[in-house]
């Protein structure tokens, strides 16, 4: 007696979907890339603050002038070999530099009129843009105790700046003064008058040397 084999479609769609599950193809890749490592230009950087912040940058230049607003992370960062100190902002979700500048000891927190939560200051030269370009800023926290935290901190950063950076206690010239008085003449050199020193020549001079540092993009 011949075997009767009949055809369950069943069957077939089982056997077809079992020999899908089975079948685990391997692509190799065409291109091999390498690891990138990313580096944030902070590794040389201790942190003193870390907040959130709003930051308001006065534009002069739009018809009519208004300020233009970014909100993110606001770090305030001291070099570990020259002491200096920075304020870098990045914006939310783009990371974008919106804030890179240099605090100096003459810089004052303005309160900011009708709030206690925000302070207004102006920066002679800020990196935001990798060329340095003076700005007046405006910065808003989001309580007050947070805003006073900030004050706390950037008057920390100024007596810093101004007892351990060199560029601002005079030790960095001095290497350069030795070396003017070993290839002077026999004339009378000038007297140095201190006092006649004043504090916008002081800012300019700075904003110099502030200038020649080198500040890499974030």
């Amino acid at each position: 007696m011949s075997e009767v084999i009949e055809n369950n479609p069943e069957n077939d769609r089982n056997q077809s979907e079992s020999s899908d599950t089975e079948y685990d193809p391997q692509f190799k890749p065409i291109i091999t890339l390498p690891e990138v490592e990313i580096t944030t230009n902070e590794e040389n950087e201790s942190e003193l603050l870390k907040i959130r912040a709003k930051l308001y940058r006065f534009d002069s230049i739009s018809e009519p002038a208004e300020w233009k607003a970014s909100t993110g992370e606001l770090k305030l960062l001291r070099h570990k070999e020259n002491n200096s100190v920075r304020v870098v902002m990045r914006r939310d979700k783009t990371l974008k530099v919106c804030a890179n500048h240099f605090i100096t000891p003459w810089m004052e927190l303005k309160p900011s009129v009708g709030s206690e939560k925000a302070f207004v200051y102006t920066v002679l030269a800020d990196f935001a843009d990798e060329k340095p370009k003076s700005e007046c800023l405006a910065v808003k926290f989001g309580t007050v105790d947070n805003a006073n935290l900030f004050k706390t901190k950037f008057e920390e950063a100024k007596n810093i700046v101004a007892t351990e950076c060199d560029l601002y206690n005079g030790k960095g010239d001095k290497e350069n003064e030795n070396n003017t008085s070993t290839e002077s003449n026999n004339d009378e050199p000038e007297e140095p008058n201190d006092n006649v020193k004043s504090s916008e020549k002081e800012c300019v001079e700075v904003t110099q040397k502030i200038s020649e540092l080198k500040v890499t993009k974030n």
